[in-house]
């Protein structure tokens, strides 16, 4: 793991952004894995500015989303679809052929998540996959006690991420007890994977990812054994780790060859 530690998040999510533009310079049809949430919405936002300021083309580019609520149409607007669409993808040119998202409204749930993971290997593999962690260290939606080799699936959703969902549904009772997750198995073959923290209520889930075992019971810890993860946290996400001291000092001592910027 590489471990990055900004003093606010708005820095580290300016970092983000430039990490995959320099990606999408090197390689014009990079495959992204992106993530929704609270957490890389100024990610997204800053990607925007790329494009609109200094010529960032996504024409090229092909995603993959992690996730989708089982039961919500693409057209509703509490659905990672809408979500995608309104902080990201109608302010890019990315062609609408090029955005895959889990089917929520499939028929045939387990024959739809077959075909994300051959669609998914069909492009190539993803690149680069955005990542968020909850509070309990679930990944994506992958649960704790979620197989660490698992593949795109359905999952039921514990109490604790139905809670912290609540918001936009208007209450815990109204968030849907059903999601299709991409697997860890499936985040494990990206190329790399660039996940995001920021805030104390994310300090616990870190210091076990990052400093404590490889375990089901913070399935996010699964990114230890990651060929290239790049963690970015600000202040108060790194703020229970042991050697938070020495991750500063590998990152400002990184060659220039190294170095975003």
């Amino acid at each position: 793991m590489e471990v990055i530690i900004k003093n606010v998040k708005e820095d580290a999510c300016k970092l983000g952004a430039k990490i995959i533009s320099c990606l999408i310079h090197d390689k014009e049809n990079t495959v992204l894995g992106l993530a929704t949430g609270a957490t890389p919405l100024l990610l997204y936002k800053e990607l925007v500015r790329f494009h609109k300021q200094e010529g960032l083309s996504f024409k090229k580019v092909s995603t993959f989303n992690l996730d989708e609520y089982v039961g919500l149409s693409p057209k509703d607007p509490r659905s990672f679809n809408s979500y995608m669409s309104e902080n990201l993808f109608k302010h890019i040119d990315i062609s609408p052929e090029a955005i895959n998202i889990p089917d929520g409204c499939a028929k045939d749930v387990l024959e739809s998540c077959e075909a994300y993971e051959r669609n998914i290997h069909n492009a190539g593999g993803i690149d680069l996959q955005v990542l968020g962690i909850g509070n309990d260290g679930h990944l994506a939606f992958n649960e704790p006690s979620s197989s660490l080799s698992s593949r795109t699936r359905i999952k039921t959703l514990t109490k604790v991420t139905r809670k912290a969902n609540a918001e936009s549904f208007g209450g815990e009772d109204n968030v849907p007890k059903h999601v299709i997750t991409m697997g860890l198995g499936t985040i494990m073959e990206t190329r790399s994977c660039l996940l995001l923290a920021f805030g104390k209520k994310k300090a616990e889930a870190v210091k076990a990812m990052i400093e404590g075992p490889i375990t089901a019971s913070c399935p996010a810890s699964i990114l230890q054994f990651h060929q290239h993860a790049i963690i970015l946290l600000d202040s108060d996400a790194a703020s229970l780790l042991t050697r938070r001291e020495y991750y500063m000092e590998v990152y400002a001592g990184k060659p220039e060859w190294q170095k975003w910027e």
